[in-house]
């Protein structure tokens, strides 16, 4: 007869790596360098046998940074014995190098987990589990990037404030299959504080993660802790748990960035010695817990489930809450990745000055979004210096990403500013995709004398002459021209005076004597029109009407609508909302109560109404008209159509003056398309850090279905067609309803019958802690829209939305 063995509980001692919430960040930093040495402290004290009582005990490096700057700082002999304690497992790697938001891109990403497995290989120890703390999901791709990496187990730490565990329920392993089919042993766990406040550090516990009858002014005690423990234990026998084991994380003080405490190996010793015949617990690395896993998978593999699909994090909405640094920041990233494909083998940019670039990069993408009193006390200068310095990543990112690219540009012969510098340009594709777009030739104020009477765009080999369009800006002269470049094409173009051919008058001149246009000459105009009330193009018929919107996009090619008729907002229509809140305290509470809604119950809605429309420009290549809206929480909003007479393309430029609102408030842009889809089989495509997904069917079940962060965009694809939603600077869209209610969660039956109605989710600034107070300011949002059969894969769609937003790079040439 067989004798069943103790419960163990896997005690992992850790310190949550959180940037700028409690601290600035290089205390963050001096902090976790100051915890490495406190745990060689421990572990030398600990071997040398003169604190015995401290023999068990371990430590698991949460993120990477903390050893990177430590290694930096460090005396060969702290490297020496940092090193063997992780050999001989007292100190446990994560293939972590910060807590990420879904900004990071698969690239980046890629780059700061091989800092992680390259120290690991140097010191002869494969990295191979990762943990997180606080971050509620993670992309599709972001579980390749580990497994391409050599990490094959991941442990969270889901944090259920304002978000919520997937798969209905914690506790829980699951084998995540990425698109490829590998699998990644996940375990979704409890909160990291957890084994806190089991009452693993005595006098550290509390009842964030446990709520019960305790006084816990003093902390959990040993009594506490037999209580809390048993009862744990009970309540998941009652729930059916399949383990006799289970993980509890716990930090060594009860705040974030906190150092070792021997005082848990000493209460574990305590504990086993009287509870160890049934309970025993026992210090561990990820490796030790994953060992246990792993060996119960090939016992018992009916109780590992498989799960296929994306991941949402239900903290990626962080993302609206600063938009103006997000969208420097995505430009950065996207230059980032042009100077990598540029200078592959760093010719001309260092490799200390790329890893300098990707610092600065992730540095903002960690999750961290401000200090904890941000919204309670915005005027606060240290929660301004934080929330600066913060921002500041991004536009460090920003320069040094464009001084890098510039420095390549110089390499390959930019013809920088000088007299007599000829209007002769490069063009190039850098990408491994074709790119079709429209390549912005950018002249100085001076040019335009020359070519004002007239001008040609030539290729420069072969004196093809190009389509083209001038449009005079404050940067000068911007000619645009139509180009298509395969994957690493380069052309040079030349722009070339020529005399106008001068005409006494046309006989269907519809231009008055008065100078106005007033007329609808459509049928005598038929390939490319705009007025007032509408604008055509071969491809496009698009129409707004005034208090309503853009009520009419069709497709001319098909006759087909592709806006939806069930749409609750016209295309592009701003929809605002604001939760009341007086008195400063209410600020806060008023966030907290949200739960898993962005708004409150009583929230008061805007939707913008249409109140002008004003054609601003026209010519043979491409037209723009301005819309402008009256909506609540805005000054001025706008949109600037760019209508092309070559392609199904439409350019939208959101403009907007926002006004400064405490009060929690949201901002969302309607975004109504794939009507004409809804008559066949169609899903809405995203792209998650470069792992191509449906929303609500490539989702593991339970997770978030409202919002997510996207990589590029968004696609409606049918096997006929589809339509294309590059979104360059705001990379959160909404799916499920804008009302306050009960929300539904991945995999419920209810979702069947929701709408899924698209929007772009600009900026929000609910969160009650770490958030922006105030999202006032001058801002403007770029969508580029585009359709057809060759969008009919979610391949082709992607490849079109990347190099929308890439854009066509081009620099002078003498």
């Amino acid at each position: 007869m067989s004798v069943k063995r103790p419960w163990k509980i896997y005690a992992i001692h850790h310190s949550h790596t959180d940037i700028g919430y409690t601290e600035r960040q290089e205390k963050i930093q001096q902090y976790h360098v100051n915890f490495i040495r406190q745990v060689l402290h421990i572990l030398r004290e600990s071997k040398s046998g003169r604190r015995p009582e401290w023999q068990g005990f371990k430590w698991v490096c949460e993120t990477f940074w903390p050893i990177e700057t430590f290694l930096k700082q460090a005396t060969e002999q702290e490297k020496i014995e940092f090193a063997e304690g992780v050999r001989q497992g007292d100190i446990g790697l994560s293939g972590t190098y910060l807590n990420m938001t879904e900004l990071i891109g698969k690239e980046l990403f890629q780059s700061m987990i091989a800092r992680v497995s390259d120290y690991g290989q140097s010191i002869q120890i494969p990295v191979t589990s990762a943990m997180t703390a606080d971050i509620n999901g993670f992309s599709w791709g972001y579980g390749q990037v580990l497994l391409d990496a050599g990490i094959q187990n991941l442990s969270t730490c889901i944090h259920t404030h304002h978000g919520m565990f997937p798969c209905w329920k914690k506790q829980q392993p699951f084998w995540w299959e990425m698109p490829s089919g590998d699998r990644l042993l996940t375990w979704s766990g409890e909160h990291y504080v957890f084994g806190n406040d089991l009452g693993l550090v005595p006098g550290m516990g509390g009842k964030y993660t446990i709520k019960d009858e305790f006084d816990m002014s003093q902390g959990a005690d040993f009594e506490i802790a037999e209580h809390r423990i048993e009862r744990y234990i009970d309540r998941l026998v009652q729930d059916g748990y399949a383990f006799d084991f289970f993980p509890a994380m716990f930090s060594g003080l009860p705040t974030d960035n906190n150092p070792p405490n021997a005082a848990a190996i000493e209460f574990i010793q305590q504990w086993n010695e009287k509870h160890g015949e049934r309970i025993v617990i026992q210090m561990a690395t990820l490796d030790d817990f994953f060992a246990e896993v792993r060996d119960h998978a090939v016992q018992h593999p009916e109780d590992i489930p498989v799960y296929r699909g994306d991941w949402p994090d239900w903290w990626t909405d962080g993302v609206g809450s600063t938009p103006k640094h997000v969208q420097v920041f995505r430009e950065a990233q996207r230059v980032y990745q042009k100077v990598r494909r540029l200078d592959p083998n760093y010719d001309i940019i260092s490799p200390e000055a790329i890893k300098e670039m990707e610092y600065q990069l992730t540095m903002f993408a960690e999750h961290t979004w401000g200090y904890h009193s941000s919204i309670s006390e915005p005027w606060n200068p240290f929660v301004q210096e934080l929330g600066l310095r913060k921002e500041a990543f991004a536009a460090n990112a920003s320069t040094a990403a464009h001084r890098a690219l510039y420095e390549i540009l110089e390499a390959k012969g930019d013809a920088l500013l000088a007299p007599g510098r000829p209007m002769k340009f490069k063009i190039c594709n850098p990408y491994s995709y074709v790119q079709e777009d429209h390549a912005h030739l950018i002249l100085e104020g001076w040019y335009y004398e020359q070519i004002k009477e007239g001008f040609e765009v030539r290729d420069f080999n072969t004196g093809e002459v190009l389509p083209s369009q001038l449009r005079l800006a404050h940067r000068g002269v911007i000619v645009t021209i139509p180009v298509m470049l395969e994957p690493q094409e380069e052309k040079v173009l030349h722009i070339v005076a020529v005399k106008p051919t001068i005409k006494t008058a046309y006989m269907n001149d519809y231009v008055a004597s008065d100078r106005v246009l007033d007329l609808d000459v459509t049928h005598e105009v038929k390939d490319f029109h705009v007025t007032s009330t509408y604008a055509e193009t071969p491809f496009v018929r698009i129409e707004w009407k005034k208090g309503e919107g853009i009520t009419s996009w069709k497709d001319k090619q098909t006759g087909q609508e592709l806006l939806r008729a069930d749409r609750n907002h016209h295309a592009f229509t701003p929809v605002y909302d604001v939760t009341p809140a007086t008195k400063v305290v209410e600020m806060t509470e008023v966030r907290r109560l949200m739960g898993r809604n962005r708004k409150g119950p009583d929230a008061i809605v805007s939707t913008g109404k249409l109140t002008s429309a004003e054609i601003v420009g026209q010519g043979k290549l491409y037209s723009m008209i301005q819309l402008t809206y009256e909506v609540s929480g805005c000054e001025h909003y706008s949109l600037f159509l760019t209508v092309y007479a070559d392609r199904p393309r439409v350019d939208v430029a959101v403009r907007m003056h926002k006004e400064s609102v405490w009060k929690p408030e949201n901002l969302y842009i309607s975004l109504p398309f794939g009507g004409a889809l809804t008559t066949t089989a169609q899903d809405l495509w995203v792209d998650k850090m470069d792992a191509l997904t449906r929303l609500r069917k490539d989702q593991l079940p339970g997770s978030l279905a409202d919002y997510t962060a996207v990589g590029e965009g968004a696609a409606y694809i049918s096997k006929e067609q589809g339509v294309v939603i590059a979104m360059p600077d705001t990379p959160l869209i909404q799916l499920g309803s804008l009302e306050h209610k009960y929300r539904l969660l991945n995999g419920d039956a209810r979702l069947e019958q929701d709408p899924a109605h698209l929007y772009a989710w600009v900026m929000n600034n609910y969160w009650e802690t770490n958030f922006a107070a105030t999202l006032g300011g001058f801002y403007e949002f770029r969508y580029y829209i585009t359709w057809g059969e060759k969008f009919n894969s979610p391949e082709a769609s992607f490849n079109m939305c990347r190099g929308m937003n890439a854009g066509i790079l081009a620099w002078r040439q003498f």
